[in-house]
């Protein structure tokens, strides 16, 4: 029983061994994810259209449920870029932002991504995001994160500017360009031109004056919050509010409140597939970071329990005034390298954002909106990766177009219709290229006992034997084009008497790969042609018998290719 519950609560397998050293060291690790994720929540509250208390807001009952249930002990999860502009996406056709309704609507859509998620977990349907594959999620990152800098660049220069892709942007910065407010922009630029030279330059240049790689580290992780104390104190001491710059102004001095969300079947409808994606987009990236720091010190991750630690959190963000929300990719670096060995680390984050919510919110009120929108910059180009244009068309033209698609798309319709489309892309791929499988046709290498593709290897074939390998799992995609290849190849070689499927790389045969099967053993006996087969796997053999395939086949079926082989050569001298 003790078991079965840590399986679904992780928290009661890493809790019994919490002891002191952990304690500290999550402590730590805490403190620093806490004073950069202040700035951080906030502007990714800005970035969905949402007043900048709700980021808070979404990162302190959502980590606290993926404490309990995740099964990472690095991720930390709340806001994120990708996912926090999604969701503007999402809610830009449903309900004016600043409106109650585009609150309630942004709940929904966190209640909805997190019973999706539930689902997907309970029923172990984690493998669902596999079909999204690595170099299309990249592409939708890239171009997202293109999307995401050029949308805040409104606030940077202090001018109007609307749209939700880049053209519409684009097009709408050029039109108010001659509206800049030239203070703004001072702020926007300086803060945005000293996010970047920290992020690269200031740990080098502490190291060099002599401090330790730790505090080094802690100070320049620290960055954007001097960039927000700083820009808050000028407009604050000069009075610059009065003088046009936009500020965050009033934010409740509170805890959470308790919310629910929209049950309206008509929004729920309207919300379904954009909660999907978000979904799928949120779990694929809040996986990945969470593998990569888990194998770093040979931890575990289970997708499927991942999936309800994540559901969770979205469910709670839907019952505390938040939005949808993941793993985040730079905080659970930073909590990683800070030496977080539990996710109570997170949850000593939750406490400190809730400390921050009471006591310190009235300290931004003064804080330029400009400073927000150069973090979301300067964190999001930092996904930014066109090489993968490079790569993907140097080793596949087709994964090439694939993602060359998907950030066209989403450039310039939008991110619903290009995480869509990379979604699509992805299935109709993998469908394509298994629906097309590899088909080498093999010959004995002198002197062995193995078989290799006869275009590549100098081999020994037997003019009245075709032996073809087959490197893919036979389905109801691919069965016909097996069929054909084989009648192609037999139809033109009249002097072919045998052909053996080498079935080294099918894993399994369908139902309708069996009535393909059976098909062409009867087409090749209609042309005097034996059907043989080799190296058949155990579970496809316990399949085939129990069939009535095996007992119609012309030909044997053999253990070895190297058996088959001989068999046949033997059977073919004697006649």
């Amino acid at each position: 029983m003790s078991a079965y519950l840590s399986r679904f609560l992780p928290i009661l397998s890493w809790g019994r061994s919490y002891n002191a050293r952990s304690f500290g060291n999550d402590m730590v690790a805490a403190v620093i994810v806490t004073i950069m994720l202040i700035p951080q929540s906030l502007a990714y509250a800005l970035l969905a259209g949402l007043p900048p208390e709700a980021g808070l807001y979404a990162s302190i009952a959502p980590i606290i449920l993926y404490a309990v249930f995740g099964t990472s002990r690095a991720l930390a999860v709340g806001p994120v870029a990708v996912v926090s502009l999604m969701t503007a996406a999402a809610l830009a056709n449903i309900a004016e932002q600043g409106t109650m309704g585009y609150a309630v609507a942004a709940l929904s859509l966190a209640a909805l991504s997190g019973v999706m998620l539930l689902a997907l977990g309970v029923f172990r349907l984690g493998f669902i995001a596999n079909f999204l594959s690595h170099p299309v999620i990249a592409g939708f990152i890239t171009a997202s994160g293109i999307i995401i800098a050029a949308s805040q660049l409104k606030h940077v220069l202090g001018i109007n500017a609307e749209g939700h892709n880049l053209l519409e942007i684009g097009g709408s910065l050029i039109t108010h360009l001659t509206q800049i407010h030239w203070i703004t922009a001072l702020i926007g630029v300086s803060a945005t031109a000293f996010l970047f030279w920290v992020r690269k330059g200031l740990k080098p240049l502490l190291r060099r004056m002599g401090l330790g790689a730790g505090a080094a580290d802690v100070i320049a992780k620290a960055g954007p919050v001097a960039a927000v104390v700083a820009t808050t104190l000028a407009v604050w001491g000069l009075d610059l509010a009065a003088r046009g710059v936009k500020i965050v102004g009033d934010v409740p001095q509170s805890l959470p409140p308790l919310t629910l969300p929209s049950f309206s079947p008509e929004l729920l409808g309207q919300l379904l597939l954009p909660a999907f994606l978000i979904s799928i987009i949120g779990f694929v990236e809040s996986i990945s970071v969470a593998q990569t720091l888990a194998a770093k010190k040979r931890q575990r991750i289970d997708p499927d329990q991942e999936l309800i630690g994540l559901g969770a959190a979205n469910i709670a963000a839907s019952l505390t005034g938040g939005f949808p929300v993941t793993g985040g990719f730079s905080r659970s670096v930073v909590n990683f390298d800070a030496g977080a060995e539990t996710p109570a680390a997170g949850a000593f984050t939750a406490v400190g954002l809730a400390i921050a919510a009471v006591a310190l919110t009235p300290l931004i009120f003064f804080l330029p909106k400009a400073t927000l929108a150069a973090t979301i910059i300067v964190a999001v180009l930092s996904l930014v990766d066109f090489s993968i244009l490079k790569r993907s068309w140097a080793y596949s033209k087709a994964d090439f177009s694939a993602v060359l698609a998907t950030i066209l798309l989403t450039l310039g319709v939008g991110v619903e219709a290009g995480v869509s489309a990379g979604v699509a892309l992805s299935v109709l791929l993998h469908l394509y290229k298994s629906s097309r499988p590899h088909i080498a046709e093999v010959g004995l290498v002198p002197g062995t006992e193995h078989f290799r593709n006869v275009l590549r290897h100098k081999v020994q074939t037997d003019p009245h034997v075709l032996t073809l390998r087959v490197d893919e799992s036979l389905y109801f995609a691919n069965a016909r084009f097996l069929e054909d290849s084989i009648h192609d190849r037999v139809a033109a070689n009249k002097n072919i008497r045998h052909v053996i499927l080498q079935c080294t790389a099918i894993n399994e045969i369908d139902l309708s790969a069996l009535e393909s099967l059976e098909a062409i053993n009867n087409r090749l006996a209609e042309m005097d042609v034996k059907l043989h087969l080799s190296e058949v796997k155990g579970p496809v053999m316990d399949r085939l018998q129990r069939s009535h395939f095996l007992d119609q086949l012309t030909g044997k079926v053999f253990l070895t290719q190297f058996e088959a082989a001989g068999a046949v050569r033997a059977y073919t001298a004697a006649v």
